[in-house]
C-alpha cells in the first residue's frame, strides 16, 4: 500500500519529525523513503529516473512521521547534502509530501526544518536546490532566488535556486 492511498484523510493528525544520518536509519525508515520517493518522483510525476544516486549514504534525512489506524506512515521527507556532495553549496533536495497531505502545510515544514538544519550543521553557508519549475515561487517565500536558467532534468523543467547564508 503507498502512502498515498494510507494516509486519506488524515491530514489533521499530528506529524513525529526524524532527523538522522543514514547510518541511524532503520531498513523500514529507508524502505519508506525510497517507497514515497518512487511513489512521487517515477509514478505520479511519470519520470523514469535512477533515484539512488548514492548520495543517501552520505546526507542527513529529514522524515516527518504521521499515525494513521495504529500505523506509522511517511508523510514527509528531504536530504541535506554537505557542501562539495552536489553543489559547491549544501544542498536541499528530494523534498517530497505525501500526496494525501498537500495543501496541508506540510511541505512548508519541512522545507523550514531542513533550511534550520542546514544552518546548524553548515553555519552561514547558502543553500543552493534544484527546483522544479513551477515551484519557483514556494522556494522563494523561503528566500531563495532563481540563479540559472531552466533546465531539463528527466523532462521536466527545473532551475537552481540559491539562499544566501543566515547568519
Amino acid at each position: 500500500m503507498s502512502a498515498a492511498t494510507t494516509l486519506q484523510g488524515s491530514a489533521g493528525a499530528p506529524l513525529a519529525w526524524q532527523w538522522a544520518a543514514f547510518e541511524a536509519l532503520s531498513a523500514a525508515d529507508v524502505y519508506a523513503m525510497l517507497a514515497l520517493r518512487q511513489d512521487v518522483f517515477v509514478v505520479e510525476q511519470e519520470c523514469i529516473f535512477s533515484d539512488i544516486d548514492w548520495r543517501d549514504q552520505t546526507a542527513f534525512h529529514l522524515l516527518a512521521w504521521q499515525m494513521h489506524d495504529g500505523a506509522r506512515i511517511l508523510a514527509g521527507y528531504l536530504r541535506i547534502l554537505a557542501p562539495g556532495a552536489k553543489f559547491v553549496e549544501c544542498a536541499i533536495g528530494r523534498v517530497v509530501s505525501a500526496p494525501a497531505l498537500r495543501g496541508t502545510g506540510v511541505g512548508r515544514q519541512l522545507v523550514a526544518r531542513g533550511l534550520q538544519h542546514a544552518q546548524l550543521l553548515y553555519p552561514g553557508q547558502p543553500v543552493r536546490i534544484g527546483a522544479q519549475l513551477h515551484l519557483a515561487d514556494f522556494y522563494a517565500g523561503f528566500g531563495f532566488r532563481t540563479a540559472s536558467a531552466p533546465y531539463d532534468e528527466d523532462h521536466i523543467l527545473h532551475v537552481e535556486m540559491l539562499r544566501e547564508g543566515q547568519s
